[in-house]
């Protein structure tokens, strides 16, 4: 696989005649790729049907013939000015009833069918024009759909929506009422008119409402994104991409992604750690300038599995952020670091974001590979160095993993409704038994939740799953694996109801949760064979084989020789005991590695990450702070 670096770049920002030395700097610098145009629409047509193409045209002849291969991005998450004129109603609006304004961006609701339209058109316009040029090599739908909070509308567009939605998925008022268990709390409906959105209600409303409601607003995004990729590939041949962003759950990305080429993601590994990774302050202030050692990875093989084997980085870090609470620079070194491990981990391109930085506007303190007077950011010697690796070390395939993961959109939408729980979350969860299996130097393939075979793996972890779909069942009845299945696994229908008989029903396997509490913080459920459950346990019966109890004689983990079922959220050291535990019997080996080294092998090498801030040895070899080592195998 041939790997290369790109960049974002916004040439509507600069003086037209900086961007042929732009460009020219970029393919010095050894970049391949440069992404444009995903906020430009208000410069395409300044008013309605009025069109200023142009200095796209231009844009576009000056990069592509300074040797760079252009993404063309839809510029549909900044609608203009103009467009609210025309569409007062497209504005989104909280679960508290407030409209979200213009001023911004992302200022549209996925539920409605007029700016939905208006989307089609301007892909459609942009198809038509560069769907056959030389310089345009890629295009990217959109950008980072749900950031901010947008998958979820609470408009007057999508209860229409809602509503419709839910007579053709239903039928009849009252399969619906039967589905939901309207008869608790007199919640019959007569008719779907009837049917508001789940907010604001004056307690909780029925979850099965709830869920239903995440499942149609996820349906709106994979429309949307639809819309606009019926359009473009009407006129041109080129891959289709978005960039989807870390730790988001709202709308299912395997559904988005069946209608891709590629799936790319943005990384931002230090605005993370301190916005969306849980940790104890002492591991946050280790991993400060680096990022957790396992954020990156993670999404890294959850997008090269939604993008059926392609991904891309279309946004990598390059210095401080400007949107995380806390905004540290790099470690020196980690911009290099941070694009070797989504190489080995499969990506095809990584793009830094961004090239200049900008002077004016929200993202001022965003750092770029340049300043904003023009002279070098400390990324951009970093982006050179990896460019000029790419071209020494021969292409490598990612290979297979010897385990696997199974994460599941719906299973986070139904946690989020019901989670029973304040600390519950399916992300957090799946999480957790990723970073046990990295912590023991093992390499991951993330599947979907309607996986219909498993044969290729040893060892397949399944945390969370609310419904263990058909596909998955009945791969999980011939696997001659070790499978891992739970906690708060196969527990609910897929209208987030309690099932007959009652879960997990896994095949050949008696065993049933009977029961299940919530763990607050101050508490935890000793184990026999030492460490905690946390966050969660379930009182387990049945005749299957007991694997391990709690110090009270509960089952801890019960089950066959291929199927077992978790009890409980294991804490940190007991899931580095289990899975080391079934590594051993699954005949996949394992490594003891020093606190922030990493490992990932490929088909053919073995690339080695230090995460932390000082040096580290392993296995021979010496990596200073942010150092990458590769080896072939």
């Amino acid at each position: 696989m041939h790997r290369t670096l790109g960049v974002c770049y916004y040439p509507e920002h600069w003086p037209e005649d900086q961007w042929a030395r732009d460009a020219a700097l970029m393919v010095e610098t050894g970049l391949s790729w440069v992404r444009i145009a995903e906020f430009a629409w208000a410069r395409m047509e300044p008013a309605p049907d009025q069109f200023d193409w142009a200095w796209l045209d231009r844009a576009i002849e000056t990069l592509g013939a300074a040797g760079l291969q252009v993404v063309l991005g839809t510029p549909t998450a900044t609608p203009p000015r103009w467009m609210l004129d025309k569409y007062p109603d497209m504005l989104p609006v909280d679960a508290a009833g407030q409209v979200r304004k213009f001023g911004s961006r992302r200022h549209y609701d996925f539920s409605h069918l007029g700016y939905r339209g208006e989307a089609r058109r301007i892909a459609r316009l942009m198809a038509e024009r560069y769907g056959s040029n030389p310089y345009v090599h890629a295009w990217q739908i959109d950008n980072e759909y749900d950031c901010h909070d947008t998958t979820l509308s609470y408009s007057s567009a999508a209860t229409r929506g809602f509503q419709d939605w839910l007579a053709q998925t239903y039928q009849s008022i009252g399969a619906l009422n039967r589905a939901w268990g309207n008869v608790f709390w007199s919640m019959d409906y007569d008719d779907f008119d009837q049917i508001a959105l789940p907010n604001q209600t004056v307690t909780e409303p029925n979850p099965s409402h709830v869920l239903a409601f995440r499942q149609y607003s996820s349906d709106q995004v994979v429309a949307f994104n639809r819309a606009q990729a019926e359009e473009i590939r009407a006129y041109s041949a080129a891959p289709l991409i978005h960039n989807y962003m870390g730790r988001i759950t709202s709308f299912d990305h395997w559904a988005v992604g069946r209608d891709l080429e590629i799936a790319s993601w943005d990384s931002y590994p230090i605005g993370f750690l301190s916005d969306r990774i849980e940790g104890t302050a002492e591991e946050k202030q280790f991993y400060l300038r680096q990022g957790h050692p396992d954020n990156q990875a993670f999404h890294h093989d959850l997008y090269h599995a939604v993008g059926r084997g392609r991904m891309w980085v279309m946004e990598q870090q390059p210095g401080p952020v400007n949107w995380a609470p806390y905004n540290p620079a790099p470690l020196p070194g980690m911009a290099r670091l941070w694009a070797w491990e989504a190489f080995a981990h499969g990506a095809e391109t990584v793009c830094y974001f961004r090239w200049r930085q900008a002077p004016f506007a929200q993202e001022q303190n965003h750092a770029g590979l340049l300043r904003p007077d023009s002279q070098p950011a400390p990324a951009l010697a970093e982006a050179a160095t990896v460019a000029q690796e790419i071209a020494d070390l021969p292409a490598v395939d990612r290979g297979q993993a010897p385990v696997a993961l199974i994460f599941d959109y719906q299973s986070a939408w139904a946690w989020d409704t019901q989670p029973q729980g304040a600390d519950f979350d399916m992300f957090r969860l799946g999480f957790a038994a990723y970073r046990a299996l990295r912590r023991a130097g093992l390499s991951v393939d993330i599947l979907a939740p309607d996986c219909a075979d498993l044969s290729a793996y040893k060892l397949v972890f399944a945390p969370g799953l609310m419904t263990i779909s058909d596909p998955l069942r009945a791969a999980l009845s011939t696997y001659k694996g070790i499978a891992l299945i739970g906690p708060r696994s196969d527990t609910k229908t897929d209208q987030l109801t309690i099932p007959s008989p009652m879960g997990p029903n896994l095949p050949g396997v008696d065993v049933t949760v009977a029961l299940t509490e919530s763990i607050p913080p101050s508490d935890a459920i000793a184990l026999e064979e030492g460490g905690q459950f946390r966050h969660w346990f379930e009182h387990l019966e049945g005749s299957a084989t007991v694997f391990g109890k709690t110090v009270s004689g509960q089952p801890a983990v019960m089950g066959g020789d291929h199927l077992r079922y978790l009890a409980g959220w294991p804490d940190d050291a007991t899931f580095d005991r289990l899975v080391r535990a079934l590594c051993a019997e699954a005949g996949v080996m394992t490594y003891d590695l020093p606190q922030g080294v990493r490992i990932k092998e490929t088909s053919t090498h073995r690339f080695i990450f230090n995460y932390a801030p000082e040096p580290r040895e392993w296995n021979g070899v010496t990596l200073a702070p942010a150092g990458v080592h590769w080896e072939e195998l």
